[in-house]
């Protein structure tokens, strides 16, 4: 698999922005057609108070709303290129990162989504920011972000330091091997990168039924019995078995690669930050959606209770 090694990183003016730049800078390799796009909306005076330029009473007060324009246009235009040149710091060229202080025309979310549509691999945000963007990841802006993204991997940048640990959280639908394939084709073959696969088989009292509660069937007590336990393990270690060959053929070392699985989990969300939080993994990579039909909702119950839940940590919704 190839991959056009375009990214869109979005850039709000805060310190957290800083951050985001320096996970890029510090986790993703440097290829030589690496294209990085710094790109902002800048929302500006609305255009309410434009429209009252003529009148008398308004003028001290649209006057003071354009230089405050002014100041906040000149923070943002020095905080892009003060991230170019943390990229450049890194080792991606001058010529490999543009920069586009975008005039708001739609909509926050609606501008970055037309943009991504312009041949981007990727899409990389901080999870809160400021201004326009400050409700990403708990607000209006992330939800409309995460449901219609749905063409390009979207990631979400942590606290957590960018160590190149990370946890690849797998099951055998299609969205989880395009993640798969998308970590391969992205990190195979660069030095440093270490890979744990992990899936969750889920305990029977974490089995969501999509019915309602008259027809809600009875679950057996206990845990799911050794015979059928032994079934499922034997289905996860021939996909942890193609998952570790697509690795290794993209140029990952087979001793950089570990698996672990655990079975019985109340909620496989919850399994993954907390084996993510006792590896020490910097970054958490899931598909979209599942396998259930509750997973092809939105952008998949167990991805969106990871982005939410795993709060610290840079999480690959792909």
């Amino acid at each position: 698999m190839t991959i056009q090694n375009k990214v869109l990183l979005l850039v709000d003016g805060s310190e957290r922005t800083i951050q985001t730049v320096n996970y890029v800078k510090d986790f993703l390799p440097v290829y030589k057609d690496t294209q990085i796009v710094l790109f902002h909306v800048f929302s500006g005076i609305p255009e309410e108070y434009r429209e009252l330029e003529q009148e008398p009473t308004c003028i001290a007060v649209v006057d003071q709303l354009k230089n405050r324009e002014t100041q906040e246009k000149g923070k943002i235009r020095a905080c892009l290129e003060q991230a170019k040149n943390i990229l450049i710091s890194g080792g991606f060229s001058d010529r490999s990162i543009q920069i586009k202080f975008h005039r708001l025309e739609k909509g926050v979310a609606r501008d970055i989504i037309d943009e991504a549509r312009k041949g981007y691999t990727a899409v990389v945000l901080r999870r809160r920011g400021m201004g326009a963007l400050k409700n990403i990841i708990l607000g209006s802006v992330a939800v409309k972000l995460l449901q219609a993204l749905t063409f390009i991997p979207i990631l979400i940048v942590g606290q957590a330091p960018p160590v190149k640990k990370i946890l690849l959280a797998v099951d055998a639908s299609p969205a989880s091997m395009k993640a798969v394939e998308f970590v391969a084709a992205l990190l195979g073959g660069h030095d440093g990168y270490e890979v744990c696969i992990f899936h969750a088989i889920p305990g029977l009292g974490a089995i969501n039924f999509d019915l309602s509660e008259v027809c809600r069937p009875e679950l057996p007590e206990g845990d799911i019995s050794d015979t059928c336990l032994e079934a499922f393990k034997l289905k996860v270690a021939r996909l942890f078995q193609d998952v570790k060959d697509k690795l290794m053929a993209s140029g990952f070392e087979s001793e950089k690669i570990s698996d672990k699985v655990l079975s019985g989990v109340g909620s496989r969300s919850d399994a993954i930050v907390k084996v993510a939080e006792d590896g020490g993994y910097g970054t958490i990579v899931v598909g979209r959606r599942g396998l259930s039909k509750v997973d092809a909702f939105f952008m998949g119950r167990v991805g969106h209770e990871v982005v939410f839940g795993g709060k610290k940590f840079t999480v690959w919704v792909v």
